[in-house]
């Protein structure tokens, strides 16, 4: 029996209903992944990479799992299917994007996986809801807490919540 191990996902969208997709894409990751712990209040960003598109929903998911990485990747991938998701630009629009910031305090690097999730000290629409369940995690790299990367993030974008 495998240990259970403590995941973040990060999950977004600007395409179609988008807080009906967060709220079934949470109710999915329930059933996949494991026991849901924290939810992020869901916050509402102009896009980051390729901006000329709509504003985002985004939240942050805080799982227990007995998922190996690479099976939460598959089972993440399967449901952003389901969701919609079509991969045709990469930073394009989209129904649901759901992205595995961390896996424990693991680094894996492969050619299909990138834990922690490269861009989350560059990104405040991440920082913002994981300082919100989980100030104190420290990021394995950097070694430094959630609520001290986003005090030094440079990204300017407004994080603005939508709900709690």
């Amino acid at each position: 029996m495998n240990k259970y191990q403590t995941v973040f996902l990060g999950l977004g969208g600007n395409l179609g209903n988008i807080q009906a997709n967060l709220q079934q894409a949470v109710g999915l990751l329930q059933k996949a992944v494991g026991e849901l712990v924290a939810q992020s209040s869901i916050y509402q960003t102009r896009a980051w990479g390729r901006t000329e598109q709509p504003d985002f929903l985004n939240q942050v998911l805080c799982f227990k799992t007995q998922l190996s990485a690479n099976e939460l990747l598959i089972a993440i991938q399967a449901i952003e299917t389901l969701l919609g998701r079509k991969r045709e630009e990469h930073w394009g629009a989209r129904s649901m994007d759901i992205d595995i910031l961390f896996y424990g305090q693991e680094c894996i690097h492969t050619p299909t996986l990138s834990v922690p999730h490269p861009y989350i000290t560059q990104r405040r629409f991440v920082l913002v809801p994981l300082v919100e369940i989980a100030a104190d995690w420290l990021h394995p790299q950097t070694q430094k807490t959630m609520q001290e990367l986003l005090l030094v993030c440079e990204d300017n974008l407004e994080v603005n919540c939508l709900a709690i």
